[in-house]
């Protein structure tokens, strides 16, 4: 079952690096950009790359397939490899309109290590680590009521 969505899916977008394709990738079915999405994301454009050169790829595409391959239900690893092994001449088909203006700015789709976070990202975080720190303190009062403790 397929998921519509209010992004058009490009015409094939075809590249033609010459050393590297020229932007970093971010998702995968490990390392979801998207809660409840598994896809794969244009996450930054590299200046004088295949891409920027070609003008038709932009941050926060979302990357449907490469060279006929489908990138649904992939690691961000086994998409990572894919494009490194892509060839000289890639086809991309590509969700476009997703805005990443608070998006990671670094992923590992050029072999670079990912460190960056995107502020909502940032804020996904620190709610998660408030709500665990206040369902601990729920448990932890419900295990050791104060009535139980004695005296004082």
């Amino acid at each position: 079952m397929s998921v519509s969505s209010p992004f058009p899916i490009s015409p094939e977008i075809t590249l033609r690096p010459s050393e590297r394709l020229g932007f970093n990738i971010v998702g995968g079915v490990d390392q979801q950009y998207i809660t409840n999405d598994s896809g794969i994301y244009v996450a930054r454009i590299k200046e004088d790359g295949a891409a920027a050169l070609d003008g038709r790829l932009q941050e926060g595409d979302k990357i449907i397939a490469i060279n006929g391959q489908n990138l649904d239900n992939l690691s961000h690893g086994a998409a990572v490899e894919l494009f490194r092994s892509a060839g000289e001449e890639v086809h991309l088909r590509v969700q476009q309109g997703l805005n990443l203006q608070n998006g990671p700015t670094s992923s590992r789709a050029d072999g670079e290590s990912s460190s960056a976070f995107g502020t909502w990202t940032m804020y996904t975080v620190v709610t998660l680590a408030v709500i665990a720190a206040g369902f601990m303190a729920y448990k932890r009062l419900r295990l050791h009521p104060r009535a139980s403790r004695g005296p004082f």
